[in-house]
């Protein structure tokens, strides 16, 4: 692992859109579109016809961009995501298109985001102009429990989230609507759950960059009512989630040391690390991200959240006895640890 940032950095954020197929990505992103925050956001799209663009479009540049009334540049992803970052920096370079300050990717349906989160924070040249803000995933209030219950890629593009936007809520029932949110809180509890109706969600909340989320802030995340996720567990009863919290401050360096094993070993099966740490030498907490194999730079943060200044670490697995992850850690800490159910 990297030592922790300092100081903000000057790249452009990347916000990943995902979700399964028919989840309300494309509806959420036409929305969007329409907003007066993306202006001078790059969006980045595996198929451009696909969102009806037509009323939205001021000029066509080439057939693969287009530039919309809001002043948001629309681009179509035709080989792969690394040649599409570059194909926009270049453009921008050359003035052929406007300048932006944000880019937002769409995934495929079926797409895994691990490895379109390794592009943009493992490759060199796309890592010194672009970091990722955070990752917005769609759950259909309708369908999730079937989605999640038949498709790993689902169950990864949720674990990998920042932001949950429940779709579709206009046409599900209550009970749905609540047993889609026991649902998430039990597969990502770290978080941030929005609903959405048509679509409809506030673009600063959605895109806004925030470490403060909820793997760091003390709240209540814990399944109230196990029976509303029976269907989903016959299929994911592997998936879990747990925090650990330790008093002590931590080394750094042999914290770096067994997460870097950890996700050697396990990468496959460590959905996601996200947390907050007391760090030995340092006043300011240090915030942690990882997605499967992938480890976002770790960032110094301003302050604490709270007055709680243990180290939290939230993981989602699958398959991992949490047992074996707890005494594991506090070996390489040398300081006991405990699990907390709610934070």
């Amino acid at each position: 692992m990297t030592e922790p940032t300092p100081t903000p950095s000057s790249a452009i954020p990347v916000n990943v859109l995902t979700g399964f197929l028919g989840s309300g990505k494309t509806t959420l992103l036409q929305r969007l579109l329409q907003s007066a925050q993306m202006n001078r956001t790059a969006v980045l799209i595996n198929e451009l016809g696909e969102i009806g663009l037509d009323h939205l479009l001021v000029q066509q540049v080439d057939e693969a961009v287009v530039l919309l009334q809001s002043g948001c540049i629309c681009c179509s992803i035709r080989d792969d995501l690394k040649s599409a970052l570059r194909s926009l920096l270049s453009k921008r370079e050359r003035a052929e298109i406007p300048a932006f300050d944000r880019v937002v990717i769409e995934t495929t349906g079926i797409a895994d985001p691990a490895p379109i989160l390794y592009t943009i924070s493992g490759e060199p040249v796309i890592r010194h102009h672009f970091e990722l803000a955070n990752v917005i995933t769609t759950v259909d209030a309708v369908n999730s429990v079937l989605h999640l219950s038949n498709n790993p890629e689902g169950v990864k593009q949720v674990a990998a989230a920042d932001r949950l936007v429940i779709t579709k809520t206009d046409i599900a029932d209550a009970d749905q609507v609540a047993a889609v949110r026991e649902t998430l809180a039990r597969l990502n509890p770290t978080a941030d759950v929005i609903e959405a109706v048509h679509g409809e969600v506030e673009a600063d909340r959605l895109l806004a960059t925030s470490h403060l989320e909820r793997a760091v802030r003390p709240q209540q995340w814990t399944v109230s009512n196990p029976d509303t996720l029976a269907g989903l567990r016959r299929h994911s009863e592997a998936i879990g989630s747990v925090c650990i919290a330790l008093e002590a401050p931590l080394d750094w360096t042999a914290f770096g040391v067994w997460l870097s094993m950890l996700l050697n070993r396990h990468g496959d099966n460590l959905l996601r690390v996200k947390g907050i740490l007391r760090v030995q030498g340092s006043a300011a907490p240090v915030f942690i991200n990882a997605v499967q194999h992938i480890v976002h730079p770790p960032q110094h943060l301003e302050r604490w959240p709270t007055d709680d200044h243990r180290s939290r670490i939230v993981f989602i697995t699958r398959g991992i006895d949490h047992g074996l992850l707890r005494r594991s850690l506090a070996a390489f800490a040398r300081a006991p640890v405990s699990e907390l159910a709610a934070y």
